[in-house]
């Protein structure tokens, strides 16, 4: 029997080693090249994908543990690209290198989900495992909280 995955609403057939992390089942196999390798071990964020709306890290989370699990990529956030996090980056200028910046707003978009008005704090705490190497760590707390604020005003 055939397993399967569901990729932004797409379903998509496992053809691949059962151990190849999605990051690269993402990139190799279906080319959605948004969702960025960075360490391979989990720790730097830049993989970052949501697994049933939650965030984790595709380099280090095998292909065969998601059959049948919605997986939402940078591509999937926002048909347009005009989510209000995106919208939020781009306003506060975050992105320089722009490498971390899909698994920075992946991350933030499964915070907003659990908690749409989060305070600085918050922010700070829940973006501590997505590495900048450019360091724009304060646009990017301030453009969270940006897109907190719109989201709320959308509802």
């Amino acid at each position: 029997m055939k397993q399967s995955i569901i990729i932004n609403g797409t379903k998509h057939e496992i053809n691949v080693d059962s151990d190849m992390p999605l990051l690269w089942f993402l990139r190799d196999e279906l080319e959605f090249t948004g969702t960025k390798f960075g360490c391979g071990k989990g720790l730097c964020g830049a993989c970052t994908v949501h697994v049933n709306g939650q965030a984790i890290r595709s380099c280090i989370t095998p292909v065969s543990t998601l059959v049948d699990k919605q997986i939402t990529t940078i591509e999937g956030l926002s048909e347009n690209g005009d989510h209000a996090l995106q919208r939020a980056w781009l306003n506060n200028k975050v992105p320089q290198c722009g490498y971390c910046q899909a698994g920075q707003i992946m991350n933030a978009a499964s915070l907003l989900a659990v908690n749409p008005a989060p305070t600085i704090e918050e922010i700070e705490a829940s973006m501590q495992g997505n590495i900048c190497r450019c360091g724009t760590y304060q646009r990017i707390t301030k453009a969270i909280s940006e897109a907190a604020d719109t989201l709320s005003k959308e509802a």
